[in-house]
């Protein structure tokens, strides 16, 4: 019980700081390129994709990490930080909220770059983790 509770409480502190994070990326984002497209929240999408490709590569099958670290990456960083920090969420309702608005162009490039740069950002990642294995 101990346990699951612990579990939990590093989950949760993960996520506020995930939460926090992408918060203040998005806005930083939004402050510099506008809001005429979902900027903040690809980047967001794309940098968290890389760092949780990063940490799978890192803490993945053949890691040379301990059992003990390998569970902090999992449960505090993958998915506490990174469940918190990426918004996937809301880049649906953007989305959608952009083609409800008859805005075509600009919500199908968003799925596009977002599904492209995201699924690249974590291979790339996953390659560094990997790397870091070495």
């Amino acid at each position: 019980m101990v346990d699951t509770v612990r579990t939990y409480l590093w989950i949760a502190a993960g996520g506020a700081l995930g939460s926090v994070a992408r918060f203040w990326i998005s806005g930083l984002v939004l402050d510099r390129f506008g809001r005429a497209f979902p900027w903040g929240t690809l980047v967001v999408n794309v940098t968290g994709s890389f760092v949780i490709g990063v940490l799978a590569g890192f803490a993945g099958e053949h890691a040379r990490i301990g059992p003990a670290a390998r569970v902090f990456v999992m449960q505090f960083l993958m998915v506490g930080v990174c469940g918190g920090y990426t918004t996937f969420s809301a880049f649906s309702l953007q989305t959608l909220n952009l083609l409800h608005e008859g805005r075509w162009t600009i919500g199908l490039g968003n799925v596009v770059l977002s599904v492209v740069l995201c699924v690249a950002a974590v291979w790339c990642g996953w390659a560094v983790g990997q790397w870091m294995n070495r």
